[in-house]
């Protein structure tokens, strides 16, 4: 199945109520990429969203665990492709841009990102809060980690068939796309960012997102993530500006006793040191998670490494047979 003249390429797309718009874009897809095959997984759809995706010769599973990390978990738990597309089945993303996507995945790179902020999402979006929302996201995570994607958040994307495999889901909902790059981006996996007309839901269509729901929910994921990949930087500026505080406490008290010879605070004195000592404690354990952090990420390099070894050998194993 892997690494054969005609690679594998299966096409993802998670739904949930999406019957105006999943027929056409199944067939967008097919038309796009005639040898892949299309998966729609039905999140517990009220519609004619399965019906109408098997209708247009999609292959349709269902996944009772709401929300879309849980539908991209096991679109990758139960596919296997040589490459992997994910879309939405909303019609926001052009199908056409799927083989250039594709092309770039087997050229090497593990992540393809269809990156909708350098084109038409500004103009096309009406949400002004979801636009408002990319930008603070993007800012914050290439600040984060020194670099420069354009679309963090973005739901079309093409895999590398070690990508989807050794990545780990841990989201539930709408953050994951957030989860994907993060994780990217920590384990310095090879990007490419390819730039696409973006387009608003057609007429009738409805969004499922919740502007601030999952607003929070994503900034709680780069929160969490920040603290896993980045400990150092998390805990060391936050004990750094406790120690300062206390610092500037026990300044007082010591100028006070220079000129008096007598301690008159002792209750501010205490709580000087204990805000020193946290601050001393909170560095500390950022340095120790820092370590941690950096092993986890050579346990993925060398765990990745492996996994395409194998992969590697099955595959040179079924050609000889």
């Amino acid at each position: 199945m892997f690494e054969n003249n005609q690679p594998s390429v299966a096409v993802l797309l998670p739904c949930f109520n999406e019957e105006v718009t999943i027929g056409k874009v199944v067939r967008d897809f097919k038309a796009a990429l005639p040898d892949a095959t299309v998966y729609v997984y039905d999140n517990n759809s009220t519609d004619r969203t399965a019906e109408i995706a098997a209708a247009e010769g999609a292959i349709v599973r269902r996944e009772p665990r709401q929300g879309k990390g849980n539908v991209i978990r096991a679109m990758f738990e139960d596919i296997d492709a040589d490459v992997y597309v994910m879309a939405d089945g909303d019609d926001t993303y052009p199908a056409d841009a799927a083989p250039a996507m594709v092309s770039k995945v087997l050229d090497g790179y593990d992540m393809v990102i269809g990156d909708r902020l350098s084109s038409t999402y500004f103009q096309e979006n009406k949400r002004p809060f979801h636009n408002f929302g990319n930008r603070l996201v993007r800012a914050s995570i290439n600040g984060l980690f020194n670099a420069n994607v354009t679309d963090i958040m973005t739901g079309y994307r093409a895999f590398s068939f070690t990508f989807v495999k050794t990545y780990p889901v841990l989201s539930h909902g709408f953050e994951v796309e957030t989860e994907m790059t993060i994780h990217s981006l920590n384990n310095n996996l090879r990007l490419y960012e390819m730039p696409i007309q973006y387009r608003d839901r057609p007429a009738g269509s409805v969004s499922k997102l919740d502007t601030v729901g999952d607003g929070i929910r994503v900034m709680s994921t780069i929160f969490r993530m920040i603290r896993e990949y980045k400990p150092l930087p998390f805990f060391g500026t936050i004990g750094l500006l406790i120690g300062i505080v206390g610092i500037a406490l026990c300044g007082g008290v010591t100028y006070e006793f220079a000129a008096t010879g007598f301690v008159a605070h002792f209750p501010t004195l205490i709580g000087a040191i204990m805000l020193v000592i946290v601050g001393l404690l909170l560095f500390v354990t950022g340095i120790i998670l820092d370590v941690i952090a950096k092993n986890n990420r050579k346990t993925h390099i060398t765990d990745t490494n492996q996994f395409t070894y194998l992969r590697r050998h099955f595959s040179k194993h079924q050609r000889s047979e």
